[in-house]
């Protein structure tokens, strides 16, 4: 926990999955007040939403449930407010998901990518390994000088095959020669973190590994946000010159 006064106010998505560690990361950073959203109100009362890492499919469905998928949607595409998916959660944000159950599942959208499902395997194949840190993450508040590489959790992980314009690449992840030899079809290295606007996705599980360098990179993301809105606030209250000078309507006679 911290004692500073919060600047921005961000949701986790607690419908199902890792959603209390994101709250515990996010309540040691300052400035940021941390709640679970599981209602539209409370889905309105936030500046930015994490979805967390789960089971895709059963979070869509409680989602679906609960009349949320529509407000999720306005939230991220109409609102435009930061959203960061991991695991789960970029599933929930891609374009286009290949590897679905029979019948697919709800997307939120908004994200220009193509995701593998479980790309990684099972359960059992879960790993932990390090990776490049990008350069966003050197200058996070929390980076620790001489840190240039992040570990990264995967748990039943999806992988981005595709990515398109405007989508900017933030890790990668190169498969190893035995898991290259277990299936050939798979390519030699997968997209495994990116950001688009407003938009922040990862494979791997932050929030686990006590890192919250990727928490402060997101609460950033949604502080620019609120400037940006108070900017927009601004201009439209302010009256411009040429405005200003108008005559006022003479009285007709």
């Amino acid at each position: 926990m911290n004692d500073a006064p919060a600047d921005c106010r961000i949701g986790v998505l607690a419908l199902q999955g890792a959603f209390r560690e994101h709250v515990t990361s996010l309540q040691s950073l300052p400035g940021v007040e941390a709640v679970e959203v599981r209602t539209k109100e409370q889905l309105d009362g936030v500046d930015g939403l994490i979805i967390p890492g789960g089971e895709s499919t059963t979070m869509a469905l409680v989602a679906e449930r609960w009349g949320l998928i529509p407000e999720l949607q306005r939230f991220t595409r109409e609102l435009q407010r930061p959203v960061w998916g991991t695991c789960a959660g970029l599933i929930f944000l891609a374009d286009r998901a290949v590897g679905t159950k029979t019948g697919g599942q709800a997307l939120l959208g908004g994200l220009d990518v193509t995701v593998a499902r479980n790309f990684f395997g099972a359960q059992i194949h879960s790993f932990e390994t390090r990776l490049t840190a990008p350069e966003c993450l050197l200058h996070a508040p929390t980076a620790v000088a001489g840190q240039p590489t992040f570990r990264a959790l995967f748990i039943r992980a999806p992988a981005i095959l595709e990515t398109g314009p405007g989508v900017e690449v933030l890790a990668r992840y190169h498969l190893t020669p035995e898991e290259a030899a277990e299936d050939s079809s798979r390519p030699a290295s997968v997209v495994v973190a990116v950001r688009s606007g407003h938009l922040l996705a990862t494979s791997f599980h932050p929030e686990l590994v006590g890192d919250a360098r990727w928490h402060a990179l997101f609460a950033d993301m949604v502080r620019e946000t609120i400037k940006g809105k108070q900017r927009e606030e601004r201009q439209a209250r302010e009256v411009s010159p040429l405005e200003a000078r108008k005559p006022r309507d003479l009285p007709k006679h």
